[in-house]
């Protein structure tokens, strides 16, 4: 056996049973030895519930206790379904299923069908926006691209839901849902899709649920012989189970009660999709003797980021809060949660951008940072902040904004406009920028009010009414701007945010953001309106937003900043209120009743509730030549207008520019992580002679000051980048 067989990436299997119970604290070390009858694990955010779990079928197997091949552990993805076989067999049990639901019960249907319906089992449908656009169509109903998704989705609600067609509209009302489109005209598209499939005997996601239900309810001979095989049963993130999901849990059981689930009602964000936490809620109602384990005992973060989540669910209301659980955090005291208050959203995507480069210089690696937001087209913004920093970065679950679909298509509809002129129709009536810009983005589906609800409609509509704020911006900063101009403003952030992919910053929306966790997260955006989002009409609405938010701090191990803007754009009238959930929480703020934020502290191990100051909100930038407001920030970067006469030395730019993309090249970077096109500007226009006149110009932090100071001074003075460039590329 070689060394590297103890390393951390393959740990030594536990010599016995007993010894897989090592290094667990008394909480999981409970989860693990209660191998009888039901078992319930409410897991806070951080506290090691797969750790638990895991351990548990391990110790069950290698005590000879459970057969490997009689347990099913359930999971949501893919991924966690690998992760837990992975640590399965690091722990000596390897043969245990780990699967989703889906997968799991796939496999079931492809055994039997041929026993219980005959025939192979009809082809499963990949897609299933193609055959609804067709069912639409029967129907005489037309879709729009967008609407098609919508459409697909509130199907596939309807069929968790186990919600015939006749009766989705009934089931709308009920659950006060806000459908993309008439729910009557949803329930004949429903229909027909249904008709369609049977016409081409194919199933799709969905069905491989509902035919695998409808075998084992009908067939029990073969209920018996699944019940046979597995004989003991996990559910991870049992809060998101849906009726079909539970309902196929259920036959799978039959009158056995071999059963742990493990979940956090205070991490319920699915409700959309059909996910409800009312099956582990009830599970004690369901189950009178099942024993109950809490895991509060938080490793993942902070006390301090672990008081303020606290405080979150103090405040919440509602059957979820009556469950909530106060974590308590493991780790050493770090920073304070910082509250930052901006005087608008491009000061705040500046001030979080310089906040990130700060925590790069100082050593946290950029794939540690995540920024999140509530909705993806706020993603744009922070995008650009980032380039102009120089800062690298990724997005996940979402298009780059200027790849998204809508916002190319409107490009090409207003570069269509900016060519004709005054011969096209449209502008007749458009007076200024941007209401010609209104007028061209109405015809791919912008309109002054935003669509009722969410899903893919709004954030159509969320990314058109971006680029509508935009040119309001544009026409700001330089009046008199034409739609020509708009257009190649458009064309340039897209060119400057196309840059490779590479390691870097994480942007990312809340939702996508569960089950991931960084060492510095930055929350954007956190204006009533927003969080809770203006769509969230009712209680329950309402606090899943909490539980929304509340996702996102736990995410954070030990940097956590939280922000909001008072107005959109700079010098606009500051009427913005942050999130009411940090009422009580942030500085200078009363609570809102609930448990108060000391009461929350205490039950969360008595940590002291944070004190940051508040950054005070600036006046609008200003042009230093001709002294109007800007609103770019590469222009913020120059204290310019682009088009307001530059003193930059040429020659200078062309050789930093030439030296960039050396050194670029050399450690395998982009050419806007070295230092962007604005800052070269601002250096040529500077002419800095000392590293503190260097370090004065935006852009250029502490860490580039050092990597690349030496190179760049040498450069201005006169010599070729050469200087400094041993000690810089030993650093890397």
């Amino acid at each position: 056996m070689t060394s590297a067989t103890h390393s951390t990436l393959f740990p030594q299997v536990p010599d016995t049973a007993d010894a897989v119970l090592d290094g667990l604290d008394p909480e999981q070390r409970e989860v693990a030895t209660a191998l009888q009858g039901p078992v319930c694990v409410l897991a806070g955010a951080g506290t090691g519930k797969t750790r638990a779990i895991t351990h548990r079928i391990a110790y069950g197997v290698r005590a000879g206790i459970l057969q490997p091949s009689s347990v099913l552990a359930v999971t949501f993805t893919n991924r966690a379904a690998g992760e837990m076989r992975g640590r399965l067999r690091q722990l000596g049990a390897g043969g245990v299923q780990a699967r989703t639901f889906h997968s799991a019960a796939l496999r079931q249907l492809q055994y039997f069908w041929p026993k219980a319906v005959g025939g192979n089992l009809p082809r499963l449908l990949e897609r299933k926006v193609q055959l609804v656009a067709e069912a639409a169509a029967r129907c005489g109903i037309r879709l729009d691209r967008n609407e098609l998704r919508d459409v697909t989705s509130e199907i596939e609600w309807a069929k968790v839901t186990q919600t015939v067609p006749a009766d989705y509209p009934a089931m709308v009302a009920k659950s006060q849902r806000d459908a993309p489109r008439d729910p009557a005209e949803i329930s004949q598209v429903y229909a027909m899709y249904e008709q369609l499939k049977r016409e081409r005997t194919v199933i799709d996601f969905e069905d491989v649920l509902l035919l695998t239900v409808g075998i084992l309810q009908d067939r029990h001979d073969i209920a018996d012989h699944v019940r046979r095989q597995y004989q003991h049963f996990v559910v991870d993130e049992y809060q998101d189970v849906s009726p079909l999901q539970q309902r196929l849990l259920d036959l799978w059981l039959g009158d056995r009660d071999s059963l742990c689930v493990v979940g956090d009602a205070g991490q319920t964000i699915y409700s959309f999709t059909g996910a409800t936490p009312d099956h582990l809620l009830g599970f004690r109602t369901r189950h009178p003797g099942a024993t109950v384990v809490k895991l509060v005992r938080d490793y993942r973060s902070t006390p301090q980021v672990v008081h303020l989540a606290n405080g979150l669910l103090a405040q919440a209301t509602g059957r979820a809060a009556e469950h909530r659980l106060d974590l308590v955090s493991q780790r050493e005291r770090g920073p304070e949660p910082a509250f930052v208050e901006y005087a608008d959203e491009p000061a705040e995507a500046e001030g979080t951008a310089r906040r990130i480069r700060d925590l790069i210089a100082a050593g946290v690696p950029a794939g540690e940072i995540a920024v999140l937001y509530r909705v993806n087209a706020q993603s744009e913004v922070y995008e650009q902040a980032l380039a102009d920093a120089g800062v690298p970065y990724q997005l996940r679950g979402a298009e780059r904004f200027f790849e998204r679909p809508e916002v190319r298509e409107a490009g090409i509809a207003l570069r269509g406009a900016a060519r004709a002129g005054g011969n096209d129709s449209l502008l007749d009536d458009a007076e200024g920028l941007p209401a010609e810009v209104r007028a061209v983005l109405s015809t791919k589906g912008w309109r002054s009010e935003p669509p009722a609800g969410s899903g893919a409609v709004r954030d159509r509509w969320e990314s058109l009414a971006a680029l509508v704020r935009l040119a309001e911006d544009f026409e700001r900063a330089k009046p008199g701007a034409t739609l020509s101009d708009l257009v190649a403003e458009l064309d340039e952030r897209a060119a400057a945010q196309h840059a490779p992919t590479v390691q870097g910053v994480t942007l990312a929306s809340l939702h996508s953001a569960k089950g991931l966790e960084w060492d510095a997260v930055f929350l954007v955006g956190l204006t009533e309106g927003m969080m809770p989002i203006t769509y969230a009409k009712t209680a329950e609405q309402v606090e899943e937003e909490r539980r929304l938010l509340y996702v996102g701090v736990t995410r954070a191990r030990y940097h956590l900043a939280l922000s909001w803007s008072l107005s959109r754009s700079p010098g606009g009238r500051p009427g913005r209120r942050p999130t009411r959930f940090l009422n009580g929480l942030r500085p200078g703020s009363a609570g809102t009743g609930g448990r108060s934020a000391a009461g929350a502290a205490a039950g969360g191990g008595g940590v002291e509730r944070p004190v940051v100051a508040r950054r005070k909100p600036r006046g609008p930038a200003r042009c230093r030549v001709c002294g109007k407001t800007l609103t770019d920030a590469g222009e913020m970067k120059l204290m310019r207008c682009d088009d307001c006469p530059s003193d930059m030395d040429e020659a200078l730019y062309e050789r930093l520019h030439d030296w960039r993309a050396v050194r670029a090249r050399e450690i395998g970077q982009p050419a806007y992580c070295v230092f962007t096109d604005k800052t070269l500007m601002a250096i040529a226009e500077a002419v800095p002679g000392s590293e503190g006149e260097l370090a004065g110009i935006s852009g250029v932090g502490a860490r580039k000051l050092g990597r690349f100071g030496a190179a760049v001074l040498d450069i201005c003075a006169g010599g070729d980048g050469s200087e400094g460039s041993a000690e810089a590329d030993g650093e890397m």
